[in-house]
């Protein structure tokens, strides 16, 4: 606790270096350049050792929560938490990409490196420089591996200290500010909720249309898909007695 500590203090002092700035909801929507453009050099990559069973889930859940509560502070204490998910968000999405995982999971791979993609990360996707340092720690602490767990815990703490209902929205395509705007309004008249945060994700399978999860834990679900329509469909069909020659 003592580096998570130091940690902070090392993130307070690299925010205090840029000014407050605000990103609206719709920003998270923004189409990142792709992974497949970062420098990633060319290693044998080999999977880190992790944690199994429930203690080690519980010990990568509590480790997550520990560093996403201190950015969250940092983030709070200098007004930028709206700045500061967008920048989650990029995050989430760069490191979905198996590569990028991989070499940044990799302890083969020496930290010199790994602070060098970022270097280039942090230019291409714009993020700031307390996300970028962030991003630093956790190469230091070798901590980078458990980043998807880290943005799920942060996502948490920015909508409790905002009063926030997260919306995750699935689409075939990215869906225009006017239809996530519409979208979001829903969303707050069923819960009720001060603010509504839509997290875009992208998914072929649907064929068209879209999905809305949200609620407690994602309890909550509306499927606009044509994929459902097609599986409603199909379900009503009968054709077991049909034989193929």
């Amino acid at each position: 606790m003592a580096a998570l500590r130091s940690s902070t203090a090392g993130l307070r002092a690299s925010a205090a270096s840029s000014p407050a700035t605000s990103v609206p909801v719709s920003s998270s929507l923004l189409r990142l350049p792709s992974a497949r453009h970062l420098r990633l050099p060319s290693l044998k990559l080999s999977r880190s050792r992790t944690h199994r069973g429930a203690a080690g889930a519980a010990m990568m859940d509590t480790a997550a929560s520990s560093y996403a509560n201190a950015l969250a502070e940092v983030a709070k204490s200098n007004g930028t938490l709206e700045a500061t998910v967008a920048d989650m968000e990029k995050v989430d999405r760069l490191f979905a990409d198996p590569a990028v995982q991989s070499f940044f999971a990799n302890p083969t791979v020496a930290p010199e490196k790994k602070r060098d993609i970022l270097v280039e990360i942090s230019g291409s996707s714009e993020l700031q420089p307390h996300t970028v340092n962030f991003l630093n720690i956790l190469v230091d602490m070798s901590r980078i591996d458990i980043i998807a767990e880290i943005v799920k815990e942060f996502d948490a703490c920015y909508n409790h200290i905002t009063g926030t209902e997260l919306a995750v929205v699935t689409s075939v395509v990215d869906m225009g500010e006017d239809d996530v705007a519409q979208i979001a309004q829903t969303v707050k008249r069923l819960t009720g909720a001060k603010k509504v945060r839509i997290k875009a994700v992208l998914d072929p399978s649907l064929i068209a249309g879209f999905t809305i999860r949200y609620g407690s834990s994602g309890s909550k679900f509306i499927d606009m898909s044509v994929k459902k329509q097609l599986d409603e469909i199909a379900s009503q069909l009968d054709f077991s007695s049909i034989t193929l020659a």
